[in-house]
Order: structure tokens, then C-alpha cells, then sequence
């Protein structure tokens, strides 16, 4: 597995409207899309900065994995996500190298990417996600 470059970065905020101000106030970047991924319980609002993204997360129910997490660490940096080609193989490799996946098969994320987490006890405490385009 080699990624091709850092997709985005994801922000857990209590509340994506304040979030989305400061970053288009602050830095003065545009939120170009916000998104609902029910499965995961979490809205997400992205802005570009040079080639990478950044994804704020809020969580649309108290036991939603961002609720969670801000509850156990409080709202920053939530994951780091790598675009990868084959993403699959990504993992397969990942798993044949000892490191805990949380997904052992892709599944559907914002933006229409596939996606999938390593576990952040085998990435030296980060959490990790593998993105990738779908194939037309």
C-alpha cells in the first residue's frame, strides 16, 4: 500500500454552523459542500486548502461515533485519511501486517468516497482512514 496523497483531515465540532464561521471568517477558505451521512450519524461541512481537504464532523446523535469521541477527548482532530488505489488491497496488506482494521471490507463515506478506518491502537494512536474514488 502506497497513498497517494493526504485526502483530509477530520475535525470533530460540537457544532458545525460556529465551525464552518470560524474557518470561512478565520482563514477566510469556503465551506463548498455539507453532508449528511445518516449510517455514520454525522454531518459533515468540507473546505480546500491547497490540495487537502478538511472535514468538520458533527454528530447528529448522542451515540453517534463523534458524540462518543468528543465525549471521551473533547472536539479537535478526530482521523487522518490517506487516498489510496485498490483500496481493498489496502487493507488486505494493512491486515497481513498485524495492523487492526475496524473495516475489513470498504463501505460508503462523504463525498461518495469508499472508505474504510484502521484502529487507532496499530496507527500509534491516530485513527486512519483509507479513501477511494469508486470506479465509474
Amino acid at each position: 500500500m502506497k497513498p497517494t496523497h493526504i485526502e483530509h483531515i477530520g475535525i470533530a465540532v460540537e457544532n458545525l454552523e460556529d465551525a464552518i464561521k470560524f474557518y470561512e471568517n478565520v482563514f477566510g477558505l469556503e465551506c463548498y459542500k455539507i453532508e449528511e451521512v445518516a449510517d455514520q450519524k454525522v454531518k459533515t461541512a468540507f473546505f480546500m486548502v491547497g490540495q487537502t481537504k478538511i472535514e468538520l464532523l458533527e454528530s447528529t446523535s448522542p451515540d453517534g461515533p463523534i458524540a462518543r469521541s468528543i465525549e471521551k477527548k473533547g472536539p479537535g482532530i478526530h482521523h487522518i485519511a490517506f487516498a489510496v488505489n485498490g483500496l481493498q488491497k489496502s487493507l488486505d496488506h494493512a491486515a497481513e501486517k498485524g495492523v487492526q482494521l475496524i473495516d475489513k471490507q470498504p463501505r460508503k463515506g462523504a463525498e461518495g468516497l469508499n472508505i474504510a478506518f484502521l484502529h487507532p491502537k496499530s496507527t500509534y494512536g491516530v485513527l486512519t482512514e483509507l479513501c477511494e474514488h469508486p470506479k465509474d
